[in-house]
């Protein structure tokens, strides 16, 4: 078995293949060459921590992969000195289902996030879109950015956080080999009234920016909710949005962004234009024009991981990273 700690995932895992990997791992779920069951969420008593269960199997023409991650929130951590997200996946041979390797989850949690809301911009956003906005200056923020950069040629990125110190370190550490020119914002609206692209990785139970900030033509990916009682988007903006998720089933039973505004009675689940794997597959259309409003909506799906891991095994091999032990 090959185990990959997090350095490893992070050198095999490079950013332009890993949106690659995105897209392909939405068309393989959309084809229905993927089985990939809801995650199987465990509460854990006397605390409010969540361990999620989320396994999957590809079988496409291009992709064949067998995975299960293990993620793990605990909102203790933090104050213990450890992270808030545990996570780990372990990938089998399709073929024999022999356990092949062990890799480090919250790494590859936050690239193939990151990757997700990457394959979103490369296919819903104006092709000139050359400003950023990024609310959250968590893990998934940065790599929101980093993906955000590899799709686009951003040439301007804001930050947003509540917590200054937090944005101002992001910034510093993205102004390393990522973009240059970034702006810890004073505001939401500082940084969603300039933004050409929005991306929102937070926690938060109320929306984190204002409708009447956005501008036509943004395109938002929002990856932080995945819970029913979370909500990052204003419902205005998602009623005036052309909106794509990951999952259809997945979005309607997490997705607190979609499942709020449907229980208020503000849009239905038609208002959904359909799954990004869809429009990966040329079964819909993605952006009309420059002037509408797109928005990706994402809760995470096990083929992501699945998918990850695949390229990360392979990298790692040819590197010769990673270390080998007897299982």
């Amino acid at each position: 078995m090959l185990i990959l700690i997090a350095d490893d995932v992070r050198k095999a895992l490079p950013m332009n293949e890993a949106i690659a990997a995105m897209k392909n791992a939405y068309a393989a779920l959309s084809s229905g060459t993927a089985v990939v069951p809801l995650r199987t969420r465990l509460p854990l008593p006397n605390s409010e921590a969540l361990s999620l269960f989320m396994p999957a199997y590809v079988h496409s023409a291009e992709d064949q992969a067998l995975a299960i991650k293990v993620v793990s929130l605990f909102p203790a951590n933090p104050a213990r000195g450890l992270a808030y997200i545990q996570a780990a996946v372990l990938a089998f041979d399709p073929e024999t289902g022999q356990a092949i390797a062990l890799l480090e989850g919250s790494s590859l949690t936050a690239i193939r996030t990151g990757a997700a809301g990457g394959a979103a911009i490369d296919l819903l956003a104006r092709k000139g879109s050359k400003v950023v906005a990024v609310v959250g200056a968590g893990a998934q923020g940065r790599t929101q950015l980093e993906a955000a950069c590899a799709a686009r040629k951003i040439e301007t990125a804001f930050i947003f956080d509540a917590d200054r110190e937090k944005a101002r370190a992001f910034a510093e550490e993205m102004k390393k080999g990522v973009i240059q020119d970034i702006r810890v914002a004073e505001s939401a609206r500082e940084a969603i009234e300039n933004a050409d692209i929005i991306c929102t990785a937070t926690t938060s139970t109320t929306p984190v920016f204002a409708d009447r900030d956005v501008k036509a033509g943004t395109h938002i990916s929002a990856v932080g909710s995945y819970t029913p009682e979370m909500q990052e988007i204003p419902a205005e903006t998602l009623q005036r949005a052309k909106i794509f998720v990951d999952a259809r089933l997945a979005a309607l039973e997490e997705a607190g962004d979609l499942i709020q505004p449907i229980r208020a009675g503000l849009f239905d689940e038609s208002h959904i234009c359909g799954e990004l794997g869809e429009v990966v597959l040329g079964r819909i259309p993605g952006r009309g024009s420059d002037e509408e409003i797109t928005c990706f909506k994402s809760v995470g799906i096990a083929v992501q991981d699945a998918l990850a891991a695949q390229v990360a095994l392979n990298n790692a091999r040819k590197m010769k990273i990673g270390t080998e032990v007897d299982f």
